[in-house]
C-alpha cells in the first residue's frame, strides 16, 4: 500500500495561506537548499493529488515553467479531486493569490508559452468526485510510489480530517502572519504526532517530518 504524504509550507503561528491565499510572506523562506529538500521529495512521489482550484492555478503556471520543480510536477501523474467532477479549461481565471505570488516567489517574468505535450498531461489528469476518504483509500491501495498531495488550505484541511495521511512535511517558515487559512481546523480532537526528521536551512526555514503514532 502507497503512502500519502501531505506537504506544506506554514506560517509560525500555523497558518499555510493568508486570509485570501496569499503566500507572498513565505517568500524570504526559500533559499537553494530548501528547494532541493523540496525537489528531493517530489521525486520520491509516484503521485500528485490536488484540489481543483489548485489545480486550475498549477496547469496555468507549471506546463510554460523551466523551474527546477516544474519536472517533476509536470512529469508524474495527477488526481484532481473536483466535485463537479469536470477540470477547469486551459486559460481560465486564477482562482486565489498564490499564481502571482508563485511568480514573483521564482522572479518568473518570461511568460512563454506552456509545452502542448506537457499541458496535455495535465489536462487529461483522472478526477476524482467521490467521497474523499474512499477515494484516497483507493489510491493508496494502488502500486506504486508514494502519493503527494498539494494544497490549498481546504483540500488539505479535508485530508486531515479523514486521518489518512501517513506523513506529514512541513516547511515552517520564519515569520508570523496573524490570521489567515490554518491547516488543522477540521480536527475533531487532537492528532498525535511524532517527530521523524528536522532539517533547518539558512534562510531561517526547517523542514519538520511527522507521522502519526
Amino acid at each position: 500500500m502507497r503512502r500519502l504524504i501531505l506537504k506544506m509550507s506554514m506560517s509560525l503561528d500555523g497558518f499555510v495561506g493568508g486570509p485570501n491565499g496569499e503566500v507572498d510572506w513565505l517568500m524570504k523562506g526559500f533559499d537553494d537548499a530548501a528547494s532541493a529538500w523540496i525537489i528531493e521529495g517530489l521525486w520520491r512521489g509516484g503521485l500528485h493529488i490536488m484540489g481543483s482550484r489548485t489545480y486550475q492555478d498549477m496547469v496555468a503556471y507549471w506546463p510554460s515553467s523551466t523551474e527546477p520543480y516544474a519536472p517533476p510536477m509536470n512529469a508524474i501523474p495527477k488526481v484532481i479531486f473536483s466535485r463537479r467532477g469536470t477540470l477547469a479549461p486551459p486559460g481560465a481565471e486564477p482562482t486565489v493569490h498564490a499564481l502571482d505570488d508563485a511568480a514573483r516567489l521564482h522572479e518568473r517574468t518570461d511568460g512563454a508559452p506552456p509545452d502542448p505535450a506537457i499541458l496535455a498531461e495535465w489536462t487529461s489528469s483522472r478526477v476524482a468526485s467521490g467521497d474523499i476518504a474512499e477515494e484516497i483509500t483507493k489510491l493508496k491501495a494502488e502500486p506504486g510510489k508514494d502519493i503527494i498531495a498539494h494544497g490549498g488550505a481546504s483540500f488539505a484541511q479535508s485530508l486531515v480530517a479523514t486521518g489518512l495521511i501517513d506523513e506529514y512535511q512541513l516547511i515552517i517558515h520564519p515569520v508570523a502572519i496573524g490570521r489567515g487559512l490554518p491547516l488543522f481546523s477540521k480536527l475533531e480532537k487532537p492528532l498525535e504526532l511524532t517527530l521523524v526528521s528536522q532539517t533547518p536551512f539558512p534562510s531561517g526555514a526547517v523542514a519538520h517530518v511527522y507521522r502519526p503514532r
